[in-house]
């Protein structure tokens, strides 16, 4: 698992850093991981974010110390997760967009309902899907426990590239999404 201290840095810095750490979620189901193959990073002072207006009860675990998970309901129908980036007092995230997936792929199939690994955990709420993340999971600590990250595979190495984020309405010209370039799990 990766210490705390990895998370301790800005979210820019961060969304590139997780590229090739793998996620790990045990549940009672079985282990399910993936390699995280695409991010988007947010703080406060950037009008997509969450944590624009300041804190909520919604987005108080984004204003606390990194490497905590973020856990949040969108268009009403689907979770997606954060991974909480920076200094304790900071509102700062990390949006985990895609997997490639480990381990556990026949629990993500039935999760899922569906039989191509391209389409397991090729969106943020697809991912949270597949892997059994819920909102039970907010405010996790990455750095222990059922839901963790690990380091990534130091042998192989991986082409990062960038552009800009998606299905936001604000500061929609920040090229502040990446990914591993030529991945093929990565999201459409």
């Amino acid at each position: 698992m990766l210490p705390q201290s990895f998370f301790d840095k800005p979210a820019l810095d961060l969304a590139k850093s997780l590229l090739g750490c793998t996620l790990v979620h045990k549940t009672k189901e079985g282990i399910t991981s993936g390699v995280i193959v695409e991010t988007e990073c947010y703080h406060q002072d950037d009008e997509a974010s969450h944590t624009f207006r300041g804190p909520t009860a919604r987005n108080k675990v984004m204003f606390g110390p990194g490497g905590h998970a973020y856990i949040y309901f969108t268009y009403g129908m689907h979770y997606c997760f954060n991974v909480v980036a920076g200094q304790d007092g900071k509102g700062e995230g990390v949006l985990i967009r895609a997997l490639e997936p480990l381990e556990g792929m026949e629990i993500m199939k039935k999760r899922r309902g569906k039989d191509n690994i391209h389409q397991l955990c090729s969106g943020p709420a697809k991912l949270v899907q597949a892997m059994g993340i819920s909102k039970a999971d907010y405010g996790t600590p990455l750095f222990a426990g059922n839901l963790h990250i690990k380091s990534p595979d130091k042998a192989k190495a991986i082409q990062v590239a960038t552009g800009p984020r998606i299905g936001i309405k604000q500061a929609v010209d920040k090229p502040w999404r990446f990914w591993v370039k030529g991945n093929p799990f990565v999201s459409k």
